[in-house]
């Protein structure tokens, strides 16, 4: 099972989101990318939020994990921003030679209202979307929510 490690940083009533357009495609994911090889999911959510989004990042606690069926689990961490320049991500999705290739995800990192949320369509995973408004209006919950999604 693959193991993908995400954060949520909410910063001014806006949640940071990487937007993705694919050929006709267009949505938004919570930032983050797969662990490496000897990496925790804790290291592996600070180091994606430095290649996605170009921000330092300290983690406050574990808040979902999402099951994609038996392919992946993903892990979701709040976090807090403690340095760097939002938008300046320079990992490998951002250095893509073929920009041109319609079939080639393009990625922009993007500060979404938290009001947005209940109302797009194409946020993934939407279990992380809709823990984020809950919580934000009746705080975190004090151990990490499981949650079972078929796609995204």
């Amino acid at each position: 099972m693959r193991v993908r490690a995400g954060i949520v940083l909410i910063k001014d009533h806006k949640v940071a989101l990487i937007e993705r357009h694919r050929g006709d495609l267009h949505y938004f994911v919570f930032p983050g990318g797969g662990v490496d090889e000897g990496e925790s999911p804790e290291q592996a959510a600070i180091r994606e939020a430095m290649e996605e989004l170009g921000v330092k990042v300290v983690i406050k606690q574990k808040v979902v994990e999402v099951y994609l069926g038996s392919k992946s689990r993903q892990i979701y961490f709040l976090v807090e921003q403690t340095g760097g320049n939002f938008g300046t991500g320079t990992g490998p999705e951002f250095t893509n030679p073929d920009a041109d290739n319609q079939d080639v995800i393009k990625y922009l990192p993007v500060w979404m209202p938290l009001e947005e949320l209940s109302w797009r369509e194409k946020v993934f995973p939407a279990d992380v979307a809709k823990l984020v408004l809950k919580s934000v209006r009746d705080g975190w919950p004090e151990e990490a929510i499981i949650a079972f999604e078929e796609s995204m």
